[in-house]
């Protein structure tokens, strides 16, 4: 018996969807941190040096970059691979956020 999960093909516009969808909420986010930077400040770890600013406007920059990248077919595979190293990037400021919200109520920690 073989598994055979592995050959099953995901159709074009499932993959095209979820570009959009990634594009759109990476486009929608890395906008945010220009219009609210606040909320994104305290997001970034005591522990970095300089301006927690500084941080949120450049990964707010780099996700704008991303986003628009993600919509054009020849650089598509790049900005696929920027969004992980992004992701890499700013996991430590989710992690902070998890641990500087474990006195919230549930609801917030799950947001965290």
């Amino acid at each position: 018996m073989t598994n055979s999960w592995h050959h099953v093909a995901v159709s074009k516009s499932v993959s095209k969807i979820s570009i959009f969808v990634l594009a759109g909420f990476l486009g929608f986010t890395g906008i945010s941190h220009f219009l609210v930077p606040a909320s994104f400040n305290a997001l970034v770890p005591e522990w970095l040096s300089g301006n927690s600013s500084f941080y949120t406007y450049i990964s707010g920059l780099a996700e704008i970059l991303i986003a628009i990248f993600l919509l054009k077919p020849s650089t598509r595979r790049r900005a696929a691979w920027a969004a992980v190293v992004l992701f890499n990037a700013v996991y430590p400021g989710n992690l902070y956020m998890a641990y500087d919200w474990r006195d919230r109520e549930i609801s917030q920690q799950l947001v965290a």
